[in-house]
């Protein structure tokens, strides 16, 4: 017969303690990830004020409509490192400039302005910014922002892309 007693293992040793500390622990690091991800990504999109932001949605919207009235299109390409925009509708005449919006969905830090210059005709040209690939927002409105079109661009511009104006009509009543 064999005389010799069975020590347990130590603590440390064990499977099971190990893997119940573990769950905790977890939960602290992914607690630290996301207070380390709310810190660095701020969230930019709740307005401040935003009665005035709502007020101004009317005028937007007048800006769509006088653009549909026009019957403006605006079709947009690029080529040899320029953005090209040939602007079609009823004009009383072509402005010298035409102000254009990248706006990003999610990252309102990398949004950009741009000016486009009357090029004769109805074509307008600015140089093409760098912009990450992805989907943008574009809006596109006179010097006087008299009108207004808006539109979704995929980049990088491999072929043309077309806004036109659209209006909203009024739901209609039973």
């Amino acid at each position: 017969m064999n005389n010799a007693v069975l020590q347990p293992k130590p603590w440390y040793r064990e499977f099971w303690p190990w893997f119940l500390m573990s769950l905790p622990a977890t939960a602290v690091i992914a607690g630290v990830a996301t207070v380390v991800i709310a810190i660095q990504s701020a969230d930019g999109m709740v307005v401040g004020d935003y009665y005035k932001a709502g007020l101004a949605i009317n005028q937007t919207l007048a800006r769509d409509d006088a653009a549909y009235a026009m019957g403006l299109t605006a079709t947009i390409n690029s080529k040899d490192g320029m953005l090209l925009l040939n602007l079609g509708g009823r004009l009383p005449h072509y402005p010298d400039q035409l102000s254009l919006t990248l706006a990003h969905p999610t990252r309102s830090g990398l949004d950009q302005a741009l000016t486009l210059v009357h090029a004769g005709g109805s074509h307008y040209r600015v140089a093409l910014p760098a912009m990450p690939a992805g989907k943008w927002q574009l809006h596109l409105a006179d010097d006087t922002a008299t009108w207004r079109l808006s539109g979704i661009v995929h980049t990088p511009l491999n072929q043309p892309v077309t806004l036109s104006a659209s209006t909203v009509l009024p739901p209609q009543g039973d």
